[in-house]
């Protein structure tokens, strides 16, 4: 829970942001602070610099880009989409979790967690509204964002019991460190910043000097990633993937206030319906696997 409201305060200061410095640019800032708040406040704690050292560093990797590649698409989506609509879709990703769960971990999901994920994936479609005049393709990216996070959570399961969260924590913010810095080398003169959609405006802008006055966003956006990317580590490494995904959907109702008080944006009836029914699903696998571990015991 604590995770969740980290990134849900890292996605407010990217949008924020996104309507003045490269996604890239953005990214890289924050990693500099994430990786400062690792190894200052963290690493003391989790064996100083022996956090570096891995026998799993392949994993590490694939770990990396795919948060990555959801961070990616997803704050690109923040620059046209409305905050809690984004975010809605996003959250498809835990259900997904409960499938690759079963998939890559063996974990046993019953008839009623399987109802829930037919849910939400009915609360996306609606969100999203395919075949309609209010579609927009932009909201894609959070589903794509959906798919990364769910690999990159199984992926901290998986390599859970032989890594600690600060590992786990300092590899993402490295890998973000060497990607945004290639990204930058290759398209940060913004030569490629010919569209006036805000998502590729945000993607492909020439990197700027910061002001002064946006220093403490960059500096929220990278407590908050570095952080939250540590609590949810450890929230994963330790227990049952199915288990701990719900408790993300903290996130939601932060979502809709972040955006009311801060962007004057309100979900409309239809994307309410929407999000009413992929909350509820996840709400609802929280409760069958509650049951299902007290049935156990």
């Amino acid at each position: 829970m604590l995770a969740a409201l980290c990134f849900s305060s890292n996605d407010v200061g990217i949008k924020f942001l996104s309507g003045a410095y490269a996604l890239h640019q953005v990214v890289l800032l924050r990693t500099f602070f994430g990786i400062a708040f690792i190894l200052v406040l963290i690493s003391p704690f989790n064996g100083g610099w022996l956090i570096i050292r891995t026998k799993r560093l392949k994993i590490h990797i694939l770990r990396g880009l795919c948060v990555v590649f959801a961070n990616m698409c997803f704050f690109l989506a923040l620059a046209t989409m409305q905050l809690a609509d984004a975010v809605a879709i996003v959250f498809i990703s835990p259900l997904l979790i409960t499938v690759f769960s079963i998939i890559f971990l063996s974990e046993k999901v019953g008839r009623y967690r399987w109802s829930a994920i037919g849910v939400g994936l009915l609360g996306v479609i609606i969100i999203v509204r395919p075949g309609t005049s209010a579609f927009q393709v932009v909201s894609l990216l959070p589903l794509f964002a959906a798919v990364g996070y769910a690999s990159f959570h199984t992926l901290t399961r998986k390599i859970g019991s032989t890594e600690s969260a600060a590992t786990l924590a300092l590899y993402i913010q490295l890998t973000f460190l060497i990607v945004c810095l290639l990204v930058g080398f290759f398209i940060g003169d913004g030569r490629y910043a010919t569209s006036s959609d805000p998502s590729l405006k945000f993607l492909l802008r020439a990197w700027v000097w910061p002001e002064l006055n946006d220093i403490w966003i960059f500096l929220i956006v990278g407590v908050g990633s570095a952080c939250g990317g540590f609590l949810i580590s450890q929230a994963y490494r330790i227990s049952e993937a199915a288990f701990v995904a719900p408790f993300e959907y903290i996130a939601m109702p932060l979502a809709i206030l972040w955006g009311a008080i801060f962007f004057n944006e309100w979900p409309d009836p239809v994307a309410w319906s929407g999000i009413v029914l992929i909350v509820t699903s996840g709400l609802f696998t929280l409760w069958r696997e509650t049951v299902r571990q007290t049935d156990i015991r």
